[in-house]
Formats: C-alpha cells, sequence, structure tokens
C-alpha cells in the first residue's frame, strides 16, 4: 500500500489515542454521571474490557480485510467504477463527497443493527454497557466487526473510495464517536450549536437510553442531520434522567469479558425499558 495510506495510519492511530487520553482526563475530572466515585478499580477494570474487544477488532480488520478494501478500492477506481468516479470529482469536492456517502452508509448499517433481530444480537454488546463513557466506543463485537467489514467492500466499491479517503473519513468519524460517547457534557448552547451538524454527547447520551424509543433513534455516526433528514431525531429534556443499559442484561455475570463475547448467544427477551417521568421527545432543535 502506498506511503499516503501508511501516513494516514499513522496519523489516525496517534490521534485516536491522543484523543483517547484528553477524554480519559476531561472525565476524571468533570464526570457528567458519577459512575465510579471512589472506585478508580472498577473504573479501570470497565474500561479495560471495552479495550480489549477494541483492539482485538482492530486486530482482525488488520488482519481480514484492509487489504480486501485496498484491492476493492483499488479496482473501482483503476475502471473508473463507483459514484465518484462517475461523477468526475476531484480535490476538497471529491473527499466532501466521499464523507457524505460513507457516512449515509454508516447511520443506514447502525439503524439495520438496531431493526434486524440477526444484527441487533450482536450490536447488544455496545448497548448493554451501564456505565457509558469514552472506552464505550470500542465496545463491539467482534462478529458485528466482521460482518459490517464484509459489507464494506461492496459499498468501497460503490463509491469509488480510495482507501485514503476512508482512512481520513475513519479518524474523523472515530474523534465525534469518542468525544459522544465520554462521560462528558458541553454547556447547553454549544451543543445545541455543534448539533446541527456533528453528533453531540446530549445527542448520543439519548441514543444509549434504555428505554426503547430512544435506543431506536438518533443512529448517526459523524453528520447528525441524517437523523433529522429521516425522521429519527431525539432529544431528551433532562439528560441527566437517561439509565443506560439493557435490562436484560443487567445481571454481572454479562458484563465480563466472556459475557460480552457471548452476548450474541444468549436466549433472552428484548425489553422496551420505561422512561423517567420527565422523558421528553423534542424533534424541533
Amino acid at each position: 500500500m502506498d506511503a499516503l495510506m501508511h501516513t494516514v495510519s499513522t496519523w489516525r492511530t496517534i490521534s485516536s489515542l491522543s484523543w483517547l487520553a484528553i477524554l480519559l482526563v476531561w472525565e476524571t475530572a468533570a464526570p457528567y454521571f458519577t459512575f465510579f466515585v471512589g472506585g478508580n478499580k472498577a473504573r479501570a477494570g470497565h474500561g479495560l474490557k471495552n479495550m480489549t474487544l477494541g483492539i482485538l477488532n482492530s486486530i482482525f480488520t488488520s488482519l481480514a480485510f484492509i487489504a480486501l478494501w485496498w484491492m476493492t478500492s483499488q479496482w473501482a477506481n483503476s475502471h473508473a467504477f463507483g459514484i465518484l468516479n462517475w461523477l468526475s470529482l476531484t480535490g476538497w469536492a471529491r473527499l466532501i463527497f466521499a464523507f457524505l456517502l460513507f457516512d449515509a452508509w454508516m447511520y443506514w448499517w447502525h439503524r439495520f443493527n438496531h431493526r434486524i433481530p440477526f444484527l441487533w444480537r450482536f450490536h447488544r454488546t455496545h448497548h448493554s454497557d451501564p456505565k457509558m463513557d469514552v472506552t464505550t466506543a470500542n465496545r463491539f463485537h467482534i462478529g458485528e466487526i466482521a460482518i459490517s467489514s464484509v459489507l464494506r467492500i461492496p459499498v468501497i466499491a460503490l463509491i469509488g473510495l480510495h482507501l485514503w479517503e476512508l482512512a481520513l473519513y475513519e479518524i474523523a468519524m472515530f474523534t465525534v464517536v469518542q468525544m459522544h460517547h465520554a462521560n462528558i457534557a458541553f454547556p447547553a448552547w454549544l451543543d445545541r450549536v455543534l448539533r446541527m451538524v456533528i453528533v453531540t454527547p446530549f445527542m448520543h447520551k439519548v441514543h444509549h437510553s434504555r428505554w426503547q424509543p430512544e435506543t431506536d433513534s438518533n443512529y448517526s455516526s459523524l453528520f447528525s442531520f441524517w437523523d433529522r433528514v429521516f425522521r429519527t431525531f431525539r432529544l431528551r429534556q433532562d439528560p441527566r434522567t437517561i439509565h443506560y443499559g439493557l435490562e436484560e442484561f443487567d445481571q454481572p455475570e454479562n458484563h465480563t469479558l466472556i459475557g460480552l463475547l457471548a452476548t450474541p448467544v444468549r436466549q433472552v427477551q428484548r425489553q422496551t425499558g420505561e422512561p423517567a417521568p420527565s422523558a421528553q421527545v423534542n424533534d424541533s432543535h
């Protein structure tokens, strides 16, 4: 793979780890929810399990899929195949459209994970976390990563992506994903301004609510406007009343590393959860 791809991959790793460190410090200094008061050992254990899943997933995709994505990208661009090539876009216009098209796919992929029972079995590993923090951004089942990685092959071809464009998108996307999973909050006015374009902490906290109408909303990963376009946008009047996790996975054994890996095979009935008395939906912001 070319030198540009190597450089982008290096910066992706550096930016991800640097932003993780910043958000961990922020969560420690000013946590939105006091999950781990006086319990640094519990917090470390929680984070270690989530990060272990992330590391395993990263190794898996590196070994099994990056070469396939690269070959697909090379084929699409050498044959002038894909939307970006059909439109003959270049420069910034091409990069912007690449981001928009792939982010639209990410919105629908996320939505499919909630609406298709087989996919939800894997995705509930992510949603079962009752103490969401920045490490939850890494808490995905390897089965979900495998399915997503396979489906990326035709998506890369259809869009006509260069692999470095995908890597740049992932730097931007994961930066936002880490931020909106973190146990932090912006001032209300700033969150309101930012969520006109990107997904914010107040917006994504609603998505991790255990009340199913809220869980099944706010599917956007990077750009927030997909939820407005497709009418899946929700806000909670008071985010502090949100309870994270999935009721059917509250038992401690479901939150060990083995339990997380076994989540897809657990035979449980999905619970809808109950909203707090102050829970309100607001689609106008």
